[in-house]
């Protein structure tokens, strides 16, 4: 089977995740991208394109009339290589089988079986679109949402009706939340079309990297309360909360410190808050990791994972290095990771004093950190890990090709 995916980036775990299907299933791979940084790709995506069992196609990118990127010479490129299946991140590239109706039909002109693939944790339930839009749980990576207004409502709104004509289009949707089969259901689309797979990185490579950490020397001096974030630095990820969480404990744990594990725009930021906060010594910026066995020691010698905004596979990171995990809303990949009172807890959403309560819980009580972490890697050995991702798109493709 020949399978096409058209994607904004080539994130690292996603290389990852691709090498593995190949691997594993002998599946033939294209994956389309942007020659360079994608127009839809967020800030500080670490993209990699070496050592991959698949092709990578690298297409210019252009704004389209409507003022959303696509891909010059997407049509031609599908004709040369006749994919089976073609797998195409929703936003914003569906809008385009919308907007250019003529494409569409030519697409389907090949033969090929499209798929739909996307977190729709920012779409709206069709018939709640002005509930969603001016609800805290509309956002972007800059926090936009505080900025919501009535034209950026109808704009929502145009979108969300675009939905409504373009979801249907798709032969399958892959999504990564529970939530997906209400939201994109109520755009039109047949239950059975819509398959929810939990997002993963490469857990093999992950768990093998965890055995190999525990026999390495420390990079980090002994410390019970010491806290962990690992991400991108954009103001979504709400690394500024989880330093407030940090004041605020520092009277009843003098030695906690919080490790702050990536890069970007908010960097400069962070640092001028921790400085301003007394936390300069409390605070240990180390920059982007995406050597696993680095990254596992760093997540090894902490007690406690904390995402304190939007995310989702950094969980699944420190999870396969049996870490406890205190979260709140992310982009809906938690709820399936994030068992409250079993491998972690949830604190409400922007509110750094329920977030240091959350945190005294796990810092108080050492053996619930153990076994709370020891939950985590049972959770990511027995049921969310790149086996049960495999085999979901595996799946789909059987789905949508056996029709």
């Amino acid at each position: 089977m020949r399978v096409c995916f058209v994607m904004p980036a080539l994130p690292h775990y996603f290389k990852l995740i691709l090498n593995k299907i190949v691997a594993g299933t002998g599946y033939e791979i294209i994956l389309i991208k942007p020659a360079q940084k994608g127009k839809a790709t967020g800030a500080a995506v670490q993209e990699e394109t070496d050592n991959t069992l698949f092709r990578v196609v690298e297409l210019e990118e252009y704004r389209a009339w409507y003022g959303k990127p696509f891909f010059k010479g997407l049509l031609p490129t599908l004709q040369a290589i006749r994919p089976d299946c073609v797998v195409m991140t929703t936003w914003p590239y569906f809008l385009y089988l919308t907007m250019h109706p003529l494409f569409y039909w030519r697409l389907r002109g090949l033969g090929a079986k499209l798929i739909a693939r996307d977190i729709p944790f920012n779409y709206a339930v069709w018939g709640r679109v002005r509930e969603f839009y001016f609800s805290p749980q509309f956002l972007s990576e800059n926090f936009q949402d505080s900025r919501k207004t009535w034209i950026g409502f109808v704009l929502f709104w145009i979108a969300s009706l675009l939905r409504r004509l373009n979801l249907p289009l798709a032969d399958a949707h892959i999504n990564y939340i529970d939530e997906a089969r209400e939201i994109i259901g109520s755009y039109g689309v047949p239950a059975e079309k819509i398959f929810v797979i939990s997002n993963s990185p490469d857990t093999d490579e992950l768990l093998a990297a965890f055995e190999k950490v525990k026999k390495r020397p420390l990079l980090l001096p002994p410390n019970p309360h010491r806290l962990i974030h690992v991400g991108r630095l954009v103001q979504w990820k709400r690394v500024d909360l989880i330093m407030e969480a940090v004041k605020k404990l520092q009277p009843t744990y003098p030695n906690i410190e919080l490790v702050v594990v990536g890069f970007g725009p908010e960097l400069e930021k962070l640092k001028a808050q921790a400085a301003e906060a007394g936390l300069t010594d409390a605070v240990r910026f180390v920059g982007g990791v995406y050597n696993s066995e680095e990254l596992g020691q760093y997540l090894h010698e902490s007690s406690v994972y904390v995402l304190g905004g939007m995310g989702g596979l950094s969980i699944n990171d420190a999870m396969c290095f049996a870490k406890p995990v205190v979260c709140s809303v992310a982009d809906g990949t938690e709820k399936r990771l994030v068992r409250e009172g079993e491998n972690g807890y949830y604190f409400t959403n922007g509110n750094a004093d329920d977030l240091a309560r959350v945190l005294d819980l796990m810092l108080a009580e050492p053996g619930r950190v153990r076994a709370f972490g020891q939950r985590s890697l049972e959770i990511i050995k027995n049921e969310i890990n790149i086996h049960t991702v495999i085999e979901g798109y595996k799946n789909v493709f059987e789905f949508v090709t056996k029709k």
